[in-house]
């Protein structure tokens, strides 16, 4: 087991999960490979990677270093991810409702919903609140519990 280890870098189990992980990704290939909108699809998938790596990450990264720099580490838990968290699950939420939250693809939403659109700017901003407020409350608590009586 440890020559395995030495040999490969990580445990057996890193391996088996890796070797179904490609199993999946290649049946989806297959399933995808006879679909006329494959092409639109891949194209897609690596505007998206491309678009993370040289345009995303870059900016998140670089609003995390400003939240490491004026917050700090104060005290236990950390008031930075009680930042973090909540700018994640709002950042994640804008990803996937992005053209609803902008207003775009109204015809389209109608069209293969048969409903009329909804504004959701206002509850992406709801929940976003809601996300930022439950994490400033739980870290009041936490902060209030750790305080020596």
């Amino acid at each position: 087991m440890a020559e395995f280890r030495r040999a490969y870098g990580a445990a057996p189990w890193h391996l088996a999960l890796l070797a179904g992980c490609f199993a999946v990704t290649g049946w989806i290939a297959l399933r995808l490979a006879g679909e006329a909108s494959a092409g639109r699809m891949l194209l897609w998938f690596v505007g998206a990677a491309v678009a993370h790596d040289l345009v995303l990450f870059p900016a998140y990264a670089s609003v995390d270093r400003v939240l490491r720099a004026t917050l700090g580490r104060r005290g236990t838990p950390s008031l930075l991810n009680h930042v973090r968290v909540p700018a994640l699950g709002a950042g994640l939420l804008f990803l996937v409702y992005l053209p609803g939250i902008l207003g775009l693809g109204d015809g389209t939403y109608r069209a293969a919903t048969g409903l009329a659109p909804r504004v959701m700017l206002g509850r992406w901003l709801a929940v976003s609140g809601v996300l930022f407020a439950a994490s400033a409350l739980l870290y009041a608590v936490r902060r209030l519990a750790g305080r020596p009586r």
